[in-house]
């Protein structure tokens, strides 16, 4: 199961950069994820919620956008969804194909609780 190495990697930078930004706790972390990656939303969700546990990202909403399969023909230069992991052309049946998007895995970017004491 990849989605746990990946979920304790995301803590592992959370958990590494909240206290230098003040942090009390995570509230958002939102992830583009692409379907070529093959991580289970559900799986992924699942072990954040038990890895996070006793950290400043327990209880976060964890936000993941799926990104879909995209394709650039370099025929007939046209872009288009890989549907059922066929990488060939719709239009011109060529197998000259460049993958252009589905590979992501991205943290767009972590919402953060400031910490309030202090003063």
């Amino acid at each position: 199961m990849h989605e746990m190495s990946i979920v304790e990697n995301l803590l592992e930078i959370i958990q590494r950069h909240a206290p230098t930004n003040g942090a009390a706790r995570v509230k958002v972390i939102r992830l583009r994820i692409g379907e070529m990656t093959a991580v289970v939303p559900e799986s992924l969700r699942f072990c954040f919620e038990v890895a996070s546990e006793g950290t400043v990202a327990q209880g976060a909403d964890l936000q993941i956008e799926s990104v879909p399969i995209v394709g650039h023909c370099q025929t007939c230069n046209s872009d288009f969804e890989v549907e059922a992991d066929v990488f060939i052309c719709p239009n011109c049946d060529s197998l000259s194909v460049e993958l252009t998007s589905g590979n992501e895995l991205d943290v767009v970017n972590v919402e953060l609780e400031e910490n309030n004491s202090g003063g």
